[in-house]
């Protein structure tokens, strides 16, 4: 079995990002939990970041939910943080928050330990909500903390950019 290709680096994956945006004249706006802000950090590393950001926030927390995104148990009855649907939902909800063309959400196990719904450490949900909806869940097998951090960071760059390589610009 062949190793998985190595991701390109956040910075490069935030330049794309960033480059794509600006073409098509679109905006995204960011929900991280594990992550704890390393993607929006690289989008908004690049000069003239404020043509497509509207904001994000790190979700560690049910409390910072309902304070940030204005979930409720209703929102969420039925599903649990760290799945796809749950990502769908929060990037849908950022999205119509920030009134932005594109959400982003992550939602994860860091590690060095699993959370607390049973997921292993280096387990991730990625999502993408747009013209296009897209979600996908990665395993690191890694409890390494930071390496996960930054690997959840670059999944959730990449699946954006590669939905935004392959969708029109939005009307």
């Amino acid at each position: 079995m062949s190793a998985a290709p190595e991701l390109p680096s956040l910075a490069e994956l935030a330049a794309r990002v960033a480059n794509r945006l600006r073409e098509r004249g679109e905006t995204v706006a960011l929900v991280e939990s594990s992550a704890g802000g390393l993607a929006s950090a690289a989008l908004l590393a690049i000069a003239g970041a404020s043509a497509y950001f509207r904001g994000g926030a790190v979700v560690y927390t049910r409390r910072s939910a309902r304070a940030l995104l204005g979930l409720t148990a209703a929102d969420t009855l039925g599903m649990r943080a760290e799945t796809e649907p749950y990502a769908l939902l929060v990037a849908g909800r950022i999205r119509d928050s920030h009134r932005a063309s594109w959400g982003l959400a992550e939602s994860g196990a860091a590690g060095p330990s699993g959370s607390p719904y049973g997921d292993a450490p280096g387990h991730v949900c990625v999502a993408v909500v747009g013209v296009e909806s897209r979600s996908r869940t990665i395993e690191t097998a890694s409890p390494d903390r930071p390496a996960n951090m930054d690997r959840f960071a670059r999944q959730l760059l990449l699946l954006f950019d590669e939905t935004l390589a392959t969708q029109p610009p939005s009307a």
